[in-house]
């Protein structure tokens, strides 16, 4: 019985350090949410399930690329949040015009990037080359991330720069990071 009781109170012990950092995780503002318990949470599903996304929501659906995130393909997505599309102001509301649609196609393309990128990653690849690093949108922009201080920020050239903004929802296609700002591409002229 007595050796029941060790072997008990051993495990209990090696158990402590997992819960801190369970809870060190939780504290952390770039950590990514998981998936829901039974893996079937699509992106499209968690940007319509998430609070200050019913303006991406509705861009999603006016352009009709709602499906490609509901498919088996995996993407990252840079999420506008309401406010970072509400301080667009009345550029913001025209995008949606039907003779904008085009526009806002593109727009949206240059907020994806493919593959299953988390802020951890994106931060790990920064810290690996020493500095900012550049990917291919599915627009086939550019966008670079880049660290300034504790935040990530991603820019398209032009100037148009947000940082990451709240916890990243992880979806079994991919990955939701919610942005302060659009990125907006060079107005021409």
């Amino acid at each position: 019985m007595k050796m029941i009781k060790n072997g008990i109170a051993a495990i209990a012990l090696a158990s402590l350090p997992l819960l801190g950092a369970c809870s060190e995780a939780k504290d952390d503002a770039s950590a990514t949410a998981s998936t829901k318990d039974d893996g079937t949470l699509t992106l499209a599903a968690a940007i319509t399930g998430e609070e200050g996304m019913s303006k991406l929501r509705d861009a999603l659906t006016k352009s009709e690329l709602s499906g490609l995130l509901e498919g088996p393909g995996s993407y990252t997505v840079l999420a506008p949040t309401d406010t970072a599309f509400g301080a667009l102001g009345e550029d913001g509301e025209a995008l949606f015009a039907d003779d904008q649609k085009p526009m806002l196609i593109a727009l949206l393309r240059d907020h994806m990037v493919p593959g299953h990128l988390t802020p951890e990653a994106i931060d790990k690849a920064i810290v690996d080359k020493g500095g900012p690093v550049t990917m291919t949108t599915l627009g086939e922009g550019q966008v670079t991330f880049a660290k300034e201080g504790d935040a990530i920020t991603v820019s398209m050239p032009g100037g148009a720069k947000a940082k990451f903004a709240g916890t990243a929802v992880a979806a079994n296609n991919g990955v939701l990071i919610p942005l302060d700002a659009v990125l907006l591409p060079k107005k021409e002229g």
